[in-house]
Order: structure tokens, then sequence, then C-alpha cells
């Protein structure tokens, strides 16, 4: 099973979130410092301006290197 454009960007944002909060929240151990939460912030809102715009930078990417687009991506 080879995954999607749509469902990488899924993996992608979604592994992209979980690892910014473990690096920025202070209670987490793997802290480093507050400041990855601006990797949080801007997955958060490159989700929404896609959601908006239908236009994801990820995606020309993964297109670009041959990633196919699943039955219900455009």
């Amino acid at each position: 099973m080879s995954l999607t454009v749509n469902q990488f960007v899924r993996v992608f944002a979604g592994s992209f979130v979980l690892i910014s909060l473990a690096l920025g929240v202070e209670g987490s151990p793997l802290f480093v410092s507050g400041k990855f939460l601006w990797f949080t912030a801007f997955v958060g809102a490159n989700l929404l301006q896609s959601g908006f715009t239908r236009f994801c930078p990820l995606e020309s990417v993964l297109r670009k290197f041959g990633v196919k687009d699943g039955a219900g991506c455009n």
C-alpha cells in the first residue's frame, strides 16, 4: 500500500504537530524550547489557509516527486 498525496499531507502535518508539541511543551520529557510551538502554529495556519484556497505547498512538492493522487483528491 502506497500513500496518496492527501494521506501523505495528513501524516506529515499530524507528525509535525505532535513532534513540535513534544519539543515545545514544558511538561514533555522531550522539551527543548517553547519556541517549537511556532512550528505547531505554522502547520495549523497552513492547514487553515489550504482549506480555503485549496493550495498546499507540500502537495505540489509531493506531486513533483511522483506521489499519486487518490480517488478523493483533485
